[in-house]
């Protein structure tokens, strides 16, 4: 089959490797356009751009991939089949029309649970168990297609959400590959699942302010939020005056019911810098000072002052 990708994120080159090792030919790759990142507004190259270039394909980078100019050239390119992973665009139902058969997208959750851009993060921060991938045929509202297949993963207690976007992606492919399997075998027999509106829920956008720590929830909801919200926003606090970003936590047994949330019970190279919540109490393992590098909490205690009592806001 005649393919064209649309891509953007490392999770979607899993997915767009095993489509250029099969016997499909991927026609085009259709990407995000490159964008100014970081304090230095360097231009940053989308990874599925990088990962095309090394096959020696050159990437479609439309600012709106709907637009006229854009439904003219993917016209044009014949293809049976459009494959949409981690794209970052919706595709309005110009473009889903123009594949011969349809268009495909593997989606980081078992939906209709955590529809959305972030359902691996949100999947953490709820404290699930378990995840996986859904292929889904597109229709013109996101995420809400009919399902082709599912593919269940489970949810490691250390599991961020870099470690399982990482497994997902893997998953992903493979689950690719059988979609297309079965679209080849059944062709019009193909039969699809609905999905069952009572079991939706939404995996939204995150922001900035999703990673203030709020140390009146309890420790096991604080741990998930550290875990899911890596790499970006990430969870912090405040700490005289300066932002310090909380990395990796390790729940601990004892609840010490005369601290205030927040407040610093002990600090050691041991213990970590262990900190009274809501409810219980976590010690934090690796953290990042505002504009310093990463570093374990007894790299930390080398160089900050950090008592029993300080309270962090």
């Amino acid at each position: 089959m005649k393919i064209v990708f649309f891509g953007t994120s490392e999770f979607a080159i899993p997915a767009l490797k095993v489509l250029l090792d099969s016997k499909h030919e991927v026609v085009a790759v259709v990407t995000q356009p490159d964008s100014k990142k970081g304090r230095a507004l360097k231009l940053s190259v989308p990874p599925v751009k990088v990962a095309a270039s090394s096959y020696a394909i050159p990437a479609y980078q439309p600012i709106d991939a709907s637009s006229p100019e854009s439904t003219e050239y993917l016209k044009g390119l014949g293809a049976d089949l459009f494959v949409v992973v981690s794209f970052g665009q919706i595709l309005k139902v110009n473009i889903l029309n123009i594949p011969k058969i349809f268009a495909v997208n593997v989606h980081g959750s078992l939906l209709p649970k955590w529809r959305g851009a972030a359902p691996t993060n949100w999947a953490i921060i709820d404290g699930e168990r378990s995840t996986g991938i859904t292929v889904i045929k597109m229709n013109a509202r996101m995420d809400e297609g009919d399902i082709i297949l599912k593919e269940e993963i489970g949810i490691d207690r250390e599991d961020t959400n870099i470690s399982l976007s990482e497994k997902l992606s893997e998953l992903g492919a493979s689950a690719l590959m059988m979609a297309i399997n079965l679209i080849e075998a059944k062709g019009n027999g193909l039969s699809f699942t609905k999905q069952q509106p009572s079991l939706v829920t939404y995996a939204r956008k995150l922001k900035k302010s999703d990673g203030l720590i709020n140390w009146n929830e309890s420790a096991v909801i604080i741990h998930n939020k550290v875990r899911g919200l890596l790499p970006w926003p990430g969870a912090y606090t405040g700490y005289k005056g300066k932002v310090l970003k909380v990395l990796k936590t390790e729940l601990v047994d004892e609840v010490f019911p005369e601290r205030a949330p927040g407040e610093v019970v002990t600090a050691s190279a041991a213990d970590g810098i262990v900190v009274k919540t809501g409810s219980g109490a976590i010690s934090i393992r690796y953290l990042q000072p505002e504009g310093k590098k990463e570093m374990d909490s007894g790299s930390f205690l080398l160089g900050y002052r950090i008592s029993k009592g300080y309270l962090l806001k």
